[in-house]
């Protein structure tokens, strides 16, 4: 049966729907930051600095002395125990601000009988873990739009009490205190309309700053495995669609979804960004290996262009 509601309804549900929703999210965050700690403890071992020699105090290997090197350099005590000159290493450590945020709208709360998390409970653990290994490598981190950078061991903890207090929001986060050198992690759905995420993409890009866009999906949302009479509900406005014969539209949907998920990898691909898209009934350590060589290869970017621009 089609629901034909009057006009202030839709409304008044929407406003329902945020307090509840701000509610439950309060609610979720203490088990979600555990989940994210034990997922961000399964790639752990993998996240260990920089792996650049530079300024630092922590070891990373002997290597052999070169002809015209400061003798100082000489590691003494190892060098004793071979017929060469060595020279101690030390990792290069440097922290740099990295911009998190997760899509907390009520679209997000989705989770089909496909999955067994919703994509707002997902975004959280990857957000949340991401900031848990971030804190260990010794970086600043800070929520877009919502916190001042963290260089903090608990800075997973203080992120989540920080999400506890806010409000669900429709709009993509401000862009303000993003800086040059900066990058931005933003993880959603990221089925608003393209242009304006990507105009919230300009203006991260002009303030010098490089990003990583993380769609997170259910998988029903791949497939649209629905037949027959099916009614859907827009959890943002309230509006209700009823299609008489669901499966007449799954062709049209999959190209829609497809063209899309294509202009968002474009749009990350012209703005030297990275894209990737992860689906609920994955593990969630599987975005954040990949996030983890990212942010690596980019930071080893970063090293090397102040070196290639000052000479030997």
């Amino acid at each position: 049966m089609q629901a034909t509601p009057d006009h202030d309804t839709p409304s008044q549900e929407a406003l329902l729907n945020v307090i509840g929703e701000a509610r439950a999210l309060s609610e979720a965050l203490p088990d979600l930051l555990v989940e994210a700690k034990h997922v961000a403890n399964t790639v752990a071992a993998g996240w260990h600095g920089r792996r650049r020699a530079g300024p630092g105090e922590t070891f990373w290997q002997f290597r052999p002395f070169t002809m015209g090197e400061p003798v100082k350099r000489i590691d003494w005590r190892r060098s004793a125990r071979d017929d060469h000159l060595f020279v101690r290493e030390r990792e290069w450590e440097a922290a740099h601000t990295i911009w998190l945020w997760a899509d907390l709208s009520s679209s997000m709360t989705f989770r089909s009988r496909l999955a067994a998390t919703s994509k707002r409970d997902r975004a959280l653990v990857i957000l949340l873990g991401l900031a848990d290994l971030l804190a260990r490598g010794g970086e600043r981190i800070g929520l877009t739009g919502m916190t001042r950078p963290l260089s903090h061991r608990n800075a997973a903890e203080k992120l989540a009490a920080a999400l506890s207090h806010s409000a669900p929001t429709l709009s993509l986060p401000d862009t303000h205190a993003i800086g040059r050198f900066s990058e931005v992690i933003l993880i959603g759905d990221l089925l608003d309309p393209i242009a304006e995420t990507a105009n919230w993409v300009r203006r991260v890009v002009a303030s010098g700053a490089r990003g990583h866009l993380v769609q997170v999906m259910d998988p029903v949302e791949e497939t649209f495995p629905f037949a027959g009479r099916t009614e859907f509900r827009d959890p943002e406005t309230g509006t209700r669609l009823t299609a008489g014969r669901a499966e007449s539209w799954r062709d049209a949907y999959r190209k829609r979804l497809a063209d899309h998920r294509a202009e968002l990898d474009e749009l990350a691909r012209k703005a030297g960004w990275t894209f990737l898209v992860h689906h609920t009934d994955r593990p969630a350590s599987e975005p954040l290996l990949a996030l983890h060589a990212r942010l690596a290869d980019n930071a080893d970017a970063a090293t090397r262009r102040p070196m290639a621009a000052g000479g030997a």
